[in-house]
């Protein structure tokens, strides 16, 4: 982290891999990549920073509420955090890998997608549990 940190100081952008599953599916652990820029003005909503929690370790979520403090939320979970701070942003997305090919941020289907993943959370929900029956009762049926 220290060496990302030293370029992100001096106005260079740095390419890293993130690791864990919280961005699927926009971001799969050893296959996408992501673009950290320094940030240069206020991140809004649908930015994705990387920040650091109080508890030390790095986090790269996206922003889905703010006001005096960021609340974040990867595309995987459906828990926000909120109360980020700030001061605790380290750097923001300014593109992204996938796999090999190279989305901005500002591109009109991505910018899309950002809305109408959030804004379907509660359905997403509603399908794991649906999925998570079904395989209860299929596996009953096999026994």
């Amino acid at each position: 982290m220290p060496l990302i940190q030293e370029a992100l100081s001096a106005g260079r952008s740095v390419r890293i891999f993130p690791r864990g599953t919280s961005m699927l599916p926009m971001l799969r652990q050893e296959v996408d990549s992501v673009v950290l820029s320094p940030i240069t003005e206020k991140p809004r909503k649908y930015d994705i920073p990387l920040y650091q929690r109080e508890n030390g370790k790095y986090v790269l979520h996206r922003i889905v509420g703010e006001g005096e403090t960021y609340t974040c939320m990867g595309d995987n979970q459906q828990i926000p955090e909120s109360g980020i701070r700030y001061d605790q942003l380290i750097a923001v997305v300014t593109a992204f890998y996938r796999g090999e090919r190279k989305r901005s941020v500002t591109n009109l289907g991505y910018r899309l997608y950002c809305r109408v993943w959030y804004h379907c959370r509660h359905l997403r929900k509603f399908e794991r549990r649906c999925l998570g029956w079904l395989r209860r009762k299929l596996g009953k049926l096999k026994k």
